[in-house]
C-alpha cells in the first residue's frame, strides 16, 4: 500500500489545502516572486515491512499579478492542492520559473523515489 500527503512551506509557514477563495488568494500571493519547498511524506507498507520517507522539491514562482491569481482560482481547482496550486495546470505553465528536484513530487507523488524504495522492500 502507498500513502502520501503533500505540504508547501514558504517563509517558514506550512500551507495545506485552502478552504476557500480568500485563503487560496493569500497562499498564491505568499508564493508569488519566491522560492518555496514542496514536501511529500510517503509510507510504503507491505504485510512484512513499512518504509516511510519524505521528498522535498524547491519551486520558484515569478511575480504573479492579481489578475493571474484570480483567473487561476476562477478557472481551475486550487482547493484540493497544497499551496493552492497544481504545477501541471495553467498557473504552473505561466508562473513557475524554476524547479530543483522532482517535478512529480510537486504533483504530489515522488514516483522516482517510490520506485527506488520499492526495490529495497
Amino acid at each position: 500500500m502507498i500513502t502520501a500527503d503533500t505540504i508547501v512551506i514558504v517563509d517558514n509557514t506550512v500551507l495545506g489545502k485552502p478552504s476557500d477563495e480568500a485563503e487560496a488568494q493569500g497562499m498564491l500571493q505568499a508564493l508569488s516572486n519566491k522560492t518555496h519547498q514542496v514536501v511529500t511524506g510517503v509510507c510504503l507498507t507491505t504485510r512484512k515491512k513499512q518504509c516511510c520517507f519524505s521528498v522535498s522539491t524547491d519551486v520558484t514562482f515569478k511575480k504573479l499579478s492579481e489578475e493571474e491569481i484570480d483567473y487561476y482560482i476562477a478557472n481551475y481547482q486550487p482547493f484540493d492542492k497544497a499551496g493552492a496550486y497544481g504545477i501541471q495546470e495553467w498557473i504552473g505553465y505561466v508562473g513557475v520559473v524554476g524547479i530543483r528536484g522532482s517535478y512529480f513530487n510537486v504533483m504530489g507523488l515522488p514516483v522516482q523515489r517510490i520506485w527506488e524504495e520499492i526495490g529495497k522492500i
